[in-house]
């Protein structure tokens, strides 16, 4: 039985998304706020997740910037749930790693059609990830650029790696520190930037204009997956 995670803080809502979503056969587990929600989805590992993005205790965007920069939650489908309307708010939603965004007031079936449709079984793990002429093997830890092998150290290697897997989703320097260098770091934020620097200078044609590792002021890094090329799926 497939699970998905509710987090709505409106009890009206919840009960009636719960009572639908139940209804058509899915496990729904959740919360009506957002304290202690990225732990229930770490515990009760859903297959999708509706989340409203105004809660009474926090910020959904929040929520999701925190899932995505968890190894165990980072492919988790997003949902985002909310009253914001305008493009900007869709854009950046969608830009920090929700996998879709439903605006209320909204059709319970057409919600419901965009959570099986998130369902859809993923490909395997990608072996190979390819952007542009940038070739990362995971398995042989190389990295080519239009067939020529770069010489990456090992935390450059993670930190592309990392960046490369989640191709649009925008990643705070803190989080990269969390993930790459780990929570017992003795780093600061400056650290992340020294080695996007230096990753810029081997893997984009232009370093001082990049169209892979772009920045996002006011929130970190993303890797631009424009010209990504499809994954190469395990045998």
């Amino acid at each position: 039985m497939k699970t998905v995670a509710l987090i709505e803080d409106d009890n009206d809502l919840f009960t009636l998304l719960k009572y639908n979503l139940e209804n058509e056969g899915f496990r729904t587990v959740g919360s009506q706020t957002g304290k202690g929600a990225v732990e229930l989805c770490r515990r009760e590992r859903p297959d999708v997740v509706i989340l409203d993005i105004m809660l009474p205790d926090s910020d959904g965007i929040d929520i999701c910037r925190e899932m995505r920069a968890s190894p165990d939650l980072a492919h988790t489908p997003v949902i985002f749930l909310t009253a914001r309307a305008s493009e900007s708010d869709r854009i950046l939603g969608l830009e920090l790693g929700a996998n879709d965004y439903v605006v209320k007031p909204f059709s319970v079936r057409e919600l419901i059609a965009r959570v099986r449709n998130q369902m859809r079984a993923p490909a395997a793990s990608a072996r190979v990830l390819r952007c542009d002429g940038l070739e990362l093997e995971r398995d042989s830890c190389r990295v080519r650029l239009h067939g020529k092998a770069l010489t990456l150290t090992a935390t450059e290697f993670r930190l592309l790696e990392f960046l490369m897997s989640r191709p649009g989703v925008v990643f705070s320097r803190e989080q990269l520190l969390d993930y790459v260098w780990g929570v017992d770091r003795a780093v600061t934020d400056r650290t992340v930037d020294v080695h996007i620097l230096r990753l810029r200078q081997k893997v984009e044609a232009d370093p001082a204009s990049p169209a892979m590792i772009r920045s996002v002021r006011g929130f970190g890094y993303l890797f631009d997956s424009a010209e990504a090329e499809a994954p190469q799926p395990q045998n």
